[in-house]
């Protein structure tokens, strides 16, 4: 198998979500568990220890072929990927999979429609999307 393709940008989004609700447990040097948004499943997400191979349970890791937002909060955990911790702790509590089965999983709809909250609720919309 090639390398992973690039996940939609609302992963990214989800990610923050996870670490900022601390949903993201390292159970070892290269294992993790990530608890999905509405705390129904948890995903297994495994590393070598160089970090050139990465693995997770996930559909869109599984079966989409791009990394999904488990792999990307663990790596945020890791300090592999910067992230902005005020703009994490604006994504917090956001139930993302609520969210997209609304908009029938259109990704940008859904971060449209979390992004227009948040503008309205905190006003760091524009910092958000910026990053």
């Amino acid at each position: 198998m090639g390398g992973w393709k690039l996940p939609p940008k609302a992963k990214i989004y989800e990610a923050l979500t996870a670490v900022a609700d601390g949903r993201v447990n390292l159970k070892g040097d290269e294992t993790a568990e990530v608890l999905s948004s509405d705390g129904t499943k948890t995903y297994i997400v495994e590393w070598s220890a160089d970090l050139g191979q990465i693995t997770s349970n996930d559909n869109a890791s599984y079966w989409q072929g791009y990394i999904g937002y488990p792999i990307i909060a663990v790596l945020m955990v890791l300090g592999r990927l910067d992230f902005d911790g005020t703009v994490a702790q604006a994504l917090s509590g956001i139930a993302w999979k609520k969210i997209e089965s609304q908009v029938r999983n259109d990704y940008d709809k859904a971060v449209e429609r979390v992004l227009l909250n948040l503008d309205v609720e905190t006003g760091l919309r524009q910092r958000v999307t910026s990053k």
